[in-house]
């Protein structure tokens, strides 16, 4: 029965599988960027960043040479900018204690940043035809339908479950074959929604396509609520607005690490937001700002909570910019703005400062009352 399932997905997969660019070529820094790349993110988002990521940094030396700021501009726009800094970091290490040549052990990829059990088992079996199967969402929905997995597929006993299925069906000396059959199978036919079981190849292997419940598997553990946050952010301008503004890199850590942004924070309890700029600029710069009018309101979910980001023109009241609570600063114009890297929410206040720009608004001088 298991080995039927096998020789028919791949039969399938020779025939339908994806040509993904990064199966044109076997060469394990390829495999892992795309890998780290897919994480959390589709192919079809992924593609452009691939191919320019490839053009920028073509080899493991490349990149560990690199400047994190010139990745993180690379990769802008891609979100989860850990997974960046973690290759950078990572390429940087197999360079100085591998001598640049990507290593082919499993206890060795475990030990680099950002190189989980998926990554590893991913780029050993793809790359280097080990005997690993690797487990994504999409594998893990193809098999909690295929064999009739009830429990939520998060539950540890449940990923040590799907993980033997796995190496049970796993054809010795293929398994990089079968684990992108696999990964395409749920990627074009065994989807979230609606899954195309009338074209399946393993639809009469299916316990959840038998029993008409395909579309209940795998079971999802219960959604926590999302909290949101209030935000202000500060477009502090030095000498009058349309000239020089302030921008801060973030620490190179935790979320957006080393992106470049408009300084600002999380509103506390009982505080106004020009109150919650002042501080925030207060402690991460040490600089006396006023807070001028609004400049735009911004709404942007991030993977476990959401955020109202209020951004504000300011200027400069007193003191010299210092990196008390931030990595970096910058004056910079607004011709200048493409050179840094900065998340999604501030590039939506830079359009907004684009499009004030275009209609005249930034040509006068910042009033400055002191709300």
């Amino acid at each position: 029965m298991r080995a039927q399932i096998t020789e028919q997905l791949l039969a399938w997969y020779r025939e339908h599988g994806r040509g993904l660019p990064w199966r044109r070529r076997r060469d394990p820094y390829a495999v892992w960027v795309s890998e780290v790349m897919l994480h959390q993110t589709q192919v079809a988002t992924v593609l452009p960043y691939y191919q320019r990521f490839l053009e920028r940094f073509p080899t493991l030396a490349d990149l560990a040479q690199a400047p994190l700021d010139d990745i993180l501009k690379v990769w802008e726009g891609l979100g989860y900018y850990a997974r960046a800094r973690n290759l950078h970091y990572a390429a940087r290490r197999i360079l100085a204690e591998h001598g640049g040549q990507f290593p082919d052990n499993w206890d060795t990829l475990r030990k680099l940043p950002g190189i989980g059990d998926y990554t590893a088992s991913a780029i050993l079996s793809i790359a280097y035809d080990q005997d690993y199967p690797a487990l994504d969402g999409n594998v893990r929905r193809v098999l909690s339908r295929l064999f009739h997995i009830t429990v939520h597929a998060a539950d540890a006993a449940t990923k040590r479950h799907l993980y033997e299925i796995a190496s049970s069906l796993l054809p010795p000396g293929q398994a990089g074959e079968f684990n992108q059959a696999l990964m395409d199978l749920g990627a074009t036919i065994c989807t979230p929604r609606r899954p195309h079981c009338s074209i399946c190849p393993l639809a009469q292997s299916c316990e959840a396509c038998c029993l008409g419940i395909q579309e209940l598997l795998p079971v999802r553990a219960p959604r926590k609520p999302v909290p949101h946050y209030e935000v202000a952010a500060a477009v502090t301008w030095r000498n009058g607005r349309g000239g020089e503004f302030l921008i801060a890199q973030r620490l190179y850590r935790g979320l957006l690490g080393g992106l470049w942004e408009f300084p600002g924070g999380k509103q506390e309890a009982g505080e106004t937001l020009p109150d919650c700029l002042r501080r925030e600029i207060r402690e991460e710069l040490g600089l006396e700002i006023g807070v001028d009018e609004p400049l735009t309101v911004v709404e942007h979910a991030y993977t476990h909570f959401r955020i109202t980001l209020h951004a504000f023109h300011c200027c400069l009241l007193a003191g010299q910019p210092q990196a008390i609570g931030v990595a970096d600063w910058r004056w910079i114009t607004l011709e200048q703005v493409d050179q840094f890297a900065f998340s999604a929410a501030d590039h939506k206040i830079i359009a907004a400062l684009r499009e004030n720009q275009g209609s005249g608004d930034c040509g006068g001088k910042v009033t400055c009352p002191k709300l």
